[in-house]
């Protein structure tokens, strides 16, 4: 029943696409009891996906019962598709100056403008870093340089007086804590006090020196890069985003038990991908290359329910991307689009009469049979066929496998046209 747990978070995203701005994706988790607010960001750089992947995590799979939560799951976006750090440079040595000619400098500018909401309390950059910090040389991983399993702070405290102004402090807790729970006896975690303004100029350009530099207290979790799963590093951003709702008492509720055979679960859904609202795709168990996907020339509108989704288009293909991890391509067919208005049409699913909606998928045992309508032409992508595809009877044996939307090779395209242009996209999917 996957399916309808993924078309249900659908939902999600409509409400993410309404939050989000220009530049920066902006999810807001909000009750009117309080204006503390906490603010975390993933995704800086585009090759620490423990970071961003855990900020979609909290966005899809944690209720905010008080207080407020903002999440920017993925800021760098072009960089987090291509896997790099930067591809236009180190967005996190951005924040001092930047030059108009700099390609980072919209979203640089528009996260420094939400950083400075007056109701923003606490910060978190989520971030993986290299090796595992010690306060004693003990090799090359493990040793006073390395920035793996540390909560970093600028300095030991802001100098204007402030609620969570106490940094030493409340990255000591949320260490403490969280060592409390380790996977692996060598995970622990350390606070790494960099000293920003006397002692390193590189860190004086980050984000969380900018928020502490205009008394907002800020903070950067770093998980390692030696960890050897992403669920891994998933779980300890989390427990030390927990960490700090429970010290902002931000009360929550999550729905799933923090531990790596359920992230595992979870960060292997990669939700629905919707294109104008003609076609809505199950990026769950989908091949990696499709091919005569209906869509316009220009201007199509990709909406994902996954917060980390997102398209490029390489060579003439739109490739469709959840964070770093490349899941499709879709090869074009331009049509002119009809638009969509909600209907349903009439398919006999194993004998029995359903009226379904246009973009949705029917579960089908032995056979269906769309019942015919003067005004569509249907094509069930697979079914060889120089006819329209109605009134007929259509079993599993009966389709090209080739042709199937999902490795499994049950699910299949039954596309509706209309006077020569495309109208629809629904799904027939073989229990």
């Amino acid at each position: 029943m996957i399916y309808k747990k993924l078309f249900v978070s659908f939902f999600l995203l409509l409400y993410i696409s309404l939050c989000a701005s220009s530049e920066v994706q902006l999810i807001k988790k909000q009750n009117s009891d309080s204006n503390t607010t906490l603010l975390v960001i993933g995704g800086i750089h585009g090759d620490e996906p423990g970071g961003y992947f855990a900020a979609s995590v909290l966005a899809t799979h944690y209720k905010i019962l008080s207080k407020n939560l903002w999440i920017v799951p993925n800021l760098n976006k072009p960089s987090i598709q291509a896997n790099q750090r930067g591809i236009h440079g180190d967005m996190n040595r951005k924040f001092s100056f930047l030059k108009d000619s700099d390609k980072d400098k919209k979203v640089v500018k528009e996260i420094k403008k939400i950083i400075l909401e007056k109701n923003i309390s606490l910060v978190l950059n989520l971030h993986d870093g290299n090796g595992f910090y010690r306060k004693e040389h003990q090799g090359n991983i493990f040793n006073p340089n390395a920035w793996g399993q540390t909560c970093v702070i600028d300095q030991n405290r802001l100098q204007q007086v402030q609620e969570f102004g106490n940094l030493d402090s409340i990255a000591s807790i949320v260490t403490k804590n969280i060592n409390k729970k380790l996977i692996k006896k060598h995970h622990t975690l350390g606070v790494r006090n960099t000293n920003t303004k006397f002692e390193d100029e590189a860190m004086q350009l980050s984000l969380t020196y900018f928020a502490v530099t205009n008394n907002t207290p800020a903070f950067a979790i770093e998980t390692s890069k030696h960890l050897p799963t992403l669920s891994q590093k998933v779980f300890y951003q989390l427990l030390a985003i927990e960490e700090f709702m429970k010290i902002m008492d931000i009360d929550y509720k999550r729905e799933f038990d923090l531990n790596e055979k359920e992230l595992s679960k979870i960060l292997s859904q990669y939700g629905i991908l919707n294109i104008n609202n003609n076609i809505s795709l199950n990026l769950h168990d989908i091949k990696p290359y499709l091919s005569y996907i209906p869509i316009k020339s220009t201007q199509n509108v990709f909406e994902f329910s996954h917060p980390l989704g997102s398209v490029k288009k390489i060579n003439g293909n739109f490739v469709v991307y959840i964070g770093n991890k490349r899941v499709t391509t879709l090869r074009p067919q331009y049509f002119e689009i009809m638009k969509n208005g909600g209907e349903k049409f009439d398919v006999i699913i194993d004998g029995k009469l359903n009226s379904v909606d246009f973009t949705s998928t029917f579960f089908v045992t032995d056979d269906f049979n769309i019942v015919d309508d003067s005004k569509f032409r249907v094509n069930v992508i697979g079914y060889r066929s120089n006819v329209s595809e109605t009134g007929v009877d259509i079993n599993l044996k009966n389709l090209d496998k080739s042709f199937s939307v999902d490795k499994s090779q049950k699910l299949y395209r039954v596309e509706f046209y209309r006077d020569g242009r495309f109208y629809a996209m629904a799904m027939a999917y073989f229990k």
